[in-house]
């Protein structure tokens, strides 16, 4: 018996993959145990490392929270900012006319190909030279800045590649009932192709939750993970219980946007079988033949 991906393990191959899980689990619990051990020997298990966590509540009214609503912020701000700009540039890098087509997939390819750590500090700089905004802001927009140009450029491919994964039916069905390019995008392909970047929107989403560290790292930018110094500062050295709580802090968050994510493609995909595809005539007749859109 077969399946898609694989033939059906026989008796010896089921006996190999016994011993290699054995293996594996045995190995795994071994370096736990070392990395336990280690850190026993280091006193960084020791309650007095943990219990400020528990028995303080002014870890997290002054370090954590604060911090994690500052990574949120940066995180939403980005995501607003990036999300539309991306959606633009995907369509713009499908457009008929090279004068759109090329200099967008220019600013694409550029933006992606440059590590975001890198615009972020071009940014702190651009913003300290030649504008006058506060200290105290400025880290926090030249994250959202190098966040915005990098995952917008992600998200253009991602939007590009979401339309394009669509049957030529579509564009043929749009095409034969007077629709131009403007309005076949609006009306009958983004809609259909929302379902399909679904999951590869949130993982990029997931992507900046986590990114906004990179400006706590070298901006001075007062996120989540910024605070662990703060916090081994004043509660005695416990970096490994502050480094734990902080990426438990970022699972939950992720956990409940790609948890939201699921619900939302899956409440997507029961609509899209249940109504199917509508299109508002009216609101293409009203449109003119797409006025600008038209001209993609």
């Amino acid at each position: 018996m077969t399946s898609v991906l694989y033939d059906t393990p026989g008796p010896n191959a089921k006996r190999r993959n016994i011993i290699y899980t054995v293996a594996f689990v045995v190995v795994f619990v071994l370096a736990g145990w070392w990395l336990l051990d280690a850190m026993a020997e280091k006193k960084q298990l020791d309650g007095e490392k943990w219990s400020p966590f528990v028995a303080d509540s002014k870890v997290w009214t002054t370090f954590l929270l604060p911090g994690l609503v500052e990574t949120l912020k940066a995180a939403a701000l980005s995501l607003v900012i990036a999300l539309p700009l991306g959606a633009v540039l995907g369509i713009g890098r499908l457009s008929d006319h090279a004068w759109i087509r090329v200099p967008v997939g220019v600013v694409v390819e550029f933006f992606r190909a440059i590590p975001v750590l890198i615009m972020m500090v071009f940014a702190s700089a651009l913003f300290t030279q030649f504008t006058s905004m506060d200290s105290e802001v400025r880290p926090l927009w030249a994250v959202v800045t190098g966040l915005v140009l990098y995952n917008a450029s992600v998200i253009a491919e991602i939007v590009r590649s979401g339309i394009q994964s669509l049957p030529a039916g579509q564009t043929d069905a749009a095409k034969a009932i007077g629709m131009r390019k403007g309005q076949m995008m609006v009306f009958v392909l983004v809609p259909q192709a929302v379902t399909a970047m679904l999951p590869a929107l949130v993982s990029q989403l997931v992507v900046i939750v986590k990114d906004t560290a990179l400006g706590g790292a070298l901006l001075g930018f007062n996120e989540l993970l910024s605070q662990v110094r703060t916090i081994t500062a004043n509660y005695g050295s416990n970096t490994i219980a502050a480094l734990t709580v902080v990426a438990l802090l970022f699972i939950a968050v992720n956990f409940a946007l790609t948890s939201f994510a699921s619900w939302l493609e899956r409440r997507l995909r029961r609509a899209k079988k249940s109504g199917g595809a509508k299109v508002d005539l009216n609101a293409i007749e009203a449109g003119g033949g797409g006025g600008a859109g038209g001209a993609l």
